[in-house]
């Protein structure tokens, strides 16, 4: 599938405690912001968040299978955390591409995560490498 300037994909997904337990289980990040509610009614998010380990990787999944796709890796991301995640949340991952590179399965994306309410969670950009199987 031939990329082009302009091209958008997205991915959604609604976080649940199960995965919140499954991603401590394989990274070991048992954050309290993320099991204690207790802890968390004492916070500014009043609330259990998802680690961000989390919500991007759906961006992973965003682009390893859907654009640019199977083969895709990131090269690097620069982007930023603007608001929480909170476990029953569905957000949506958006790709658009902002370039390709001429000569290179190269292209760089710009990137958003909004949740269901509208607001954006996460935006940037990265920079993404297809391989191919020929």
């Amino acid at each position: 599938m031939k990329i082009l300037v302009g091209q958008k994909a997205s991915r959604s997904m609604t976080f649940t405690p199960d995965h919140v337990k499954t991603f401590a289980e394989l990274s070991g990040d048992y954050n309290p912001l993320h099991f204690d509610e207790t802890f968390t009614a004492k916070t500014k998010f009043k609330k259990l968040v998802v680690q961000g380990g989390l919500t991007t990787g759906l961006l992973h999944a965003l682009v390893a299978m859907d654009m640019p796709g199977p083969g895709t890796v990131f090269l690097s991301q620069n982007w930023k955390f603007t608001s929480p995640v909170f476990i029953g949340d569905t957000i949506t991952a958006a790709a658009e591409v902002i370039s390709v590179h001429e000569t290179k399965p190269v292209t760089h994306l710009k990137i958003s995560v909004t949740r269901q309410d509208g607001e954006t969670v996460l935006q940037g950009d990265a920079w993404c490498y297809t391989f191919s199987a020929e």
